[in-house]
């Protein structure tokens, strides 16, 4: 596995090493220990897999206060994504700011949002499944949320409005500038 950081502390873009011959292809897709040599330690809770029938389809932003934060290991197995990450941590360096990526069925690459951080995506065609790999349970009472077109966040997506998004999502509330959002851990 190919572990790259991004501008983000802790934010990682994971590429699988493909083994490839006649047959057609292996990789791991998760190695504990493999994360443990760049110093993160991940235990999986939860697997989820979300499913997008349309293209333009958006989820998100999306996180968890501690004591149930998550870290979430995201990968595009079907379909590509325009993901982006926002970085929420308290005391963070890299606080405010998104890192944006596409993750794509064909490259085969994820990201690792840390506990801390809000998560969204756009789907860039029909038909996109997604799987999270999670540290930590749902629990809706320490669910929160951002609204994916807060001028605040400054986020430019691929596609001006979203074809699909569900009420929630498109209800979050706007961040409020004299009380920004701050994730403890």
């Amino acid at each position: 596995m190919i572990f790259e950081k991004t501008k983000l502390d802790g934010v990682w873009v994971v590429k699988p090493e493909l083994k490839g011959d006649e047959r057609g292809f292996f990789f791991r897709n998760f190695a504990k220990e493999e994360f443990a040599k760049n110093g993160i330690d991940y235990t999986i809770v939860h697997i989820n897999r979300s499913f997008n029938k349309t293209k333009g389809t958006l989820r998100g932003f999306h996180y968890q206060e501690a004591p149930k934060a998550e870290d979430k290991l995201i990968q595009c197995f079907r379909g590509s994504v325009y993901d982006v990450v926002i970085d929420l941590r308290k005391n963070s360096q890299t606080y405010g700011k998104c890192e944006s990526l596409t993750l794509s069925a064909e490259e085969k690459n994820m990201v690792l949002v840390p506990k801390g951080c809000a998560n969204a995506f756009l789907t860039l065609e029909d038909d996109c499944e997604l799987q999270y790999l999670v540290t930590e349970g749902y629990s809706p009472e320490h669910e929160r949320g951002l609204r994916w077109s807060d001028p605040f966040l400054g986020v430019t997506w691929p596609l001006a409005t979203p074809v699909v998004i569900s009420e929630k999502d498109a209800n979050w509330p706007l961040v409020d500038r004299a009380n920004p959002p701050v994730v403890e851990l």
